[in-house]
């Protein structure tokens, strides 16, 4: 008999927006005529700007001549995209990263479940919760996990930072021992952000026990707080504690293009190792390079031109997530985030456990959304809307709600 990775089978059955979407096409088949409003996964809507699909359709026609056609792309990165990251995302904003400390990716998703590759099987890793579940998912293939409580709903060998009413959703730096910290912020799925005082204090504690901090920055774009960092890398000291991992997804609707990258300083060293050239071994074995086409459409975010199109759709974001919360607000419901991000999380009403809100809306409302307690412990009896529809049926979704009031959703 062939062994196999029987960490696999200590998962859940199947990864949660699968669950969603099986939900979701159950009712559409019992209810074929009913017009469904999708706010559950965090996909974009609006199409490309024009800069991007000028740059998209001037590299086709460069890989359609022989004396400008690429091939592999170089693993790490083409030099004109990592320059512009450099330039525009960091030292722009007084962070000392180098070109060469970029790595170009298909995808911060990819990016955030490999990187635990850099780190031994026994080592502790510390989680937000509710918390992305890639993270945890990728530790547990890993074998990294040890075993699933179904009552606490919490995996051993894994540190929980609970962010909750009580903390502002901010996390608290865990008294358990810990090697691994992932923070995402602005957080998915809370929509809440981590003031610099507060990431700053994970940076001096990371430092101080060698502990590694992987931040995930995805949702930077649309951070309107003066007091919340768009980067990691604005606290002093980061570059010897912390990786960050960046997407094109949400800031230039680049979900179906796919591309991203990671920054691991050449400071950052543990056990006499160069993370960065651990991540550069891994890298270069496992990774064939995201497409040229889709890097060139990726420097032209950074053009005068492509900036000022991406400020525009960003606002049209923005404006649904306000849309979202002052809707929510209006019906009675208690609500965070949608002011620094792309998320809404709203507390469900009379006790009603995340997926009986899920069935809830569905069926009162025809909206879809997603379930807290997909998120982690502390998810349950809570809810995520995204901004990514479009703005009409935002509205649309916003008159239901208000339309049936609070007490049509306490069941």
């Amino acid at each position: 008999m062939t062994p196999v990775n029987t960490e696999f089978a200590k998962l859940p059955g199947s990864y949660l927006f699968s669950t969603v979407a099986k939900k979701v096409a159950a009712y559409t088949a019992e209810h074929p005529d009913a017009e469904i409003i999708r706010l559950g996964i965090g996909d974009v809507t609006q199409p490309l700007v024009p800069a991007v699909i000028k740059a998209l359709h001037s590299a086709v026609d460069e890989m359609g001549a022989a004396e400008t056609f690429r091939g592999y792309a170089p693993d790490l990165g083409y030099p004109f995209l990592r320059e512009a990251i450099a330039k525009n995302d960091f030292k722009q904003r007084g962070c000392d990263i180098s070109p060469d400390e970029i790595f170009v990716s298909d995808g911060a998703k990819s990016d955030s479940a490999d990187i635990q590759e850099l780190f031994g099987r026994y080592a502790v890793i510390a989680v937000c919760d509710p918390v992305y579940p890639v993270y945890v998912d990728s530790n547990v293939m890993a074998g990294r996990c040890g075993e699933y409580d179904k009552e606490t709903q919490k995996w051993s060998r894994v540190v929980y930072m609970p962010c909750t009413e009580e903390n502002n959703f901010v996390p608290m730096i865990p008294a358990e021992r810990h090697d691994v910290i992932y923070l995402c912020s602005p957080n998915n799925p809370t929509g809440t952000a981590m003031k610099k005082a507060d990431l700053q204090r994970f940076v001096d504690h990371a430092n101080e026990t060698g502990a590694v901090i992987l931040f995930d920055a995805a949702y930077e774009a649309y951070i309107t707080e003066p007091d919340v960092p768009h980067s990691i890398y604005e606290c002093e000291g980061a570059k010897t504690c912390a990786i960050e991992l960046r997407s094109f997804s949400k800031n230039a609707g680049f979900t179906g293009l796919r591309l991203g990258y990671t920054v691991v300083p050449k400071e950052l060293e543990r056990g006499g190792l160069s993370l960065h050239d651990m991540w550069a071994r891994r890298h270069g074995t496992k990774f064939n390079g995201a497409p040229y086409i889709v890097q060139r459409a990726g420097e032209a975010v950074y053009s005068a031109e492509g900036k000022a199109e991406l400020k525009e759709q960003l606002s049209y974001y923005q404006n649904n997530a306000k849309t979202i919360r002052d809707g929510l607000v209006s019906a009675g419901f208690t609500v965070y985030g949608g002011v620094s991000s792309p998320y809404l999380w709203l507390k469900t009403p009379n006790n009603l456990n995340s997926w009986e809100f899920f069935d809830l809306l569905l069926d009162k409302a025809r909206i879809v959304g997603t379930p807290g307690s997909g998120f982690g412990p502390h998810g349950e009896g809570y809810f995520r809307l995204t901004a990514f529809g479009t703005h009409e049926n935002t509205v649309k979704a916003m008159e239901r709600v208000n339309s049936l009031g609070l007490s049509h959703f306490m069941a």
